[in-house]
C-alpha cells in the first residue's frame, strides 16, 4: 500500500473554483429581504481563498514528513528475494528523504527566525528615528536652525521671550563624557590587562565578581554618592563652595563605565593567541614589554569597542547627572563649573511641559541630537573596527 499522493497544485486549483463560483451572486438583488444574503455572499467569496490558503499551509507544514511524493506503481514480476530486498531499498531512501526535508525545513524556519528578529531591530530603529524627526521638526522650522544649535541661551518658560539654545547642554554633555573618558579609559584597560594576564587565579577569582556587582549598582544611588561623598570632596579639595559640577559628573560616569570597559577589554587581551606572546618571550622581550607591545596592541579592536560601548553609557546616562552635576543652563567654562546635560534636560522638563507646544518639540528636537550622536559614535566605531580588520588580514 502506498500513502495517499498529495497534489497541491489541483488542490489550489480546485480551491480557486470554489472561489470563483461563490464570487458570482446566485441571489437576485432586485428582491430587498436577499440583500443580506448578497452581502454574505460577497464575505464568503472575498475570505474564501485566504482562509483556503492559510489553512493549506498549515497542513502542509503539520504533515511535512507524510507529504511526499510518490512513484509511479509499475507492472514488474520480481522474484520474492528481489521484492524483499527492493522493499528494503525503498523504504530506506524513503527515510533519508523525509530526514533530509525535514533537515532543509529547520534550516529554513531558523533562517527565517533570525532574519525576522533583525528585521524588527532595523525597523524599531527607524521608528525611532521617524518619531523624534516628526515631533522635533515643527520646532527646527519654527524657531531656526541658527537658534537652536547656536545660541546658548535656554529659556523656554520665559515671560518675556522663548529661548531655546542647546549649544551649552551640547557642551555640558561632550564635557561630562570626554572627563569620563579621561578617567576609565586608562583605569579600565589596565584593570583589564592585570586581570587577564597579570593575576592569578585566586585573586582573578575575587576581582571579576566585585566589577560585576559595580555594574549592578542603580544610578541613584552613583548620584546619591556624588552629593555625599564626592561633592563635598571636590568642594573641599579646590576651595569652591559647591562640589557638583562637571568634575564629580565625569568621575561617577567613569565609575559607572568602567565595569563595561573592563570585561569587553579582559575578553578581547584573553583571545590574544598564545603563540604571539610565546613568540615575542623567544626574542629576549620580558612580560611587561610582552604585554605593552605585543598583547595590547593585538585586542586593540576589541578595546576600542569596549571604550565606544563605555561612551555610549557614559553619553545615555540620566538620574546620575541630573543629581550630581549642579544642573545650570548656562554655558560652562571650566569642569568646576554646574553644568546640565541633554539627557537632565529632557528629564527634568519633559513631564512639565504641554503635549504639542514649542517646548515640547524642542525635546524632541533635543532627543534627536542625542541619537544623532549616539549614532556617530558607533559608526565612528564599525569604521574603525573594519579598518583594524583589515589590517590584521
Amino acid at each position: 500500500m502506498y500513502p495517499l499522493r498529495y497534489e497541491w497544485t489541483e488542490l489550489l486549483g480546485y480551491y480557486k473554483s470554489i472561489s470563483k463560483r461563490l464570487s458570482k451572486n446566485s441571489f437576485p438583488k432586485n428582491i430587498p429581504h436577499c440583500n443580506l444574503f448578497v452581502t454574505l455572499d460577497n464575505y464568503i467569496a472575498t475570505l474564501f481563498p485566504i482562509v483556503s490558503y492559510f489553512l493549506g499551509l498549515l497542513f502542509l507544514i503539520k504533515n511535512m514528513k507524510q507529504v511526499i511524493r510518490q512513484p509511479e506503481l509499475k507492472m514488474k514480476i520480481v522474484s520474492p528475494a528481489q521484492e524483499k530486498s527492493g522493499s528494503v531499498a525503498n523504504a530506506t531512501s524513503k527515510k533519508t528523504s523525509n530526514v533530509v526535508l525535514w533537515r532543509r525545513f529547520k534550516e529554513k524556519a531558523i533562517h527565517a527566525f533570525f532574519f525576522a528578529n533583525g528585521l524588527i531591530a532595523v525597523i524599531i530603529l527607524v521608528g525611532i528615528f521617524s518619531l523624534l524627526l516628526t515631533q522635533g521638526f515643527p520646532a527646527l522650522k519654527e524657531v531656526g536652525l541658527s537658534e537652536f544649535f547656536l545660541s546658548d541661551h535656554w529659556d523656554p518658560t520665559s515671560p518675556v521671550r522663548e529661548s531655546y539654545g542647546i549649544l551649552a547642554m551640547v557642551v555640558s554633555t561632550l564635557m561630562v563624557t570626554i572627563g569620563a573618558l579621561l578617567i576609565a579609559v586608562p583605569v579600565g584597560i589596565a584593570c583589564a590587562a592585570y586581570i587577564a594576564d597579570v593575576a592569578n587565579h585566586r585573586v582573578r577569582e575575587i576581582i571579576k565578581p566585585v566589577i560585576e556587582i559595580l555594574a549592578g549598582i542603580p544610578s541613584v544611588v552613583v548620584g546619591f554618592l556624588g552629593i555625599v561623598v564626592t561633592g563635598p570632596f571636590i568642594a573641599k579639595v579646590f576651595g569652591i563652595s559647591n562640589g557638583l559640577n562637571a568634575v564629580n559628573g565625569s568621575i561617577l560616569l567613569a565609575i559607572m563605565a568602567l565595569p563595561t570597559i573592563i570585561s569587553i577589554s579582559e575578553d578581547a587581551i584573553v583571545s590574544v593567541p598564545q603563540e604571539f606572546k610565546n613568540a615575542s618571550l623567544a626574542l629576549g622581550a620580558n612580560k611587561w614589554q610582552t604585554l605593552i607591545r605585543v598583547t595590547i596592541p593585538s585586542a586593540l579592536s576589541g578595546i576600542i569597542a569596549a571604550v565606544m560601548l563605555g561612551m555610549g553609557r557614559a553619553i545615555g546616562e540620566t538620574m546620575t547627572v541630573l543629581m550630581a552635576c549642579g544642573n545650570a543652563p548656562a554655558l560652562p567654562h571650566s569642569f568646576l563649573d554646574p553644568v546640565r546635560t541633554m539627557t537632565a534636560a529632557i528629564a527634568i522638563e519633559l513631564g512639565e511641559t504641554v503635549q504639542g507646544g514649542m517646548h515640547y518639540r524642542s525635546l524632541f528636537v533635543i532627543g534627536f541630537v542625542l541619537f544623532l550622536m549616539t549614532f556617530l559614535v558607533n559608526l565612528v566605531s564599525d569604521l574603525i573596527l573594519h579598518k583594524y580588520q583589515q589590517v590584521g588580514r
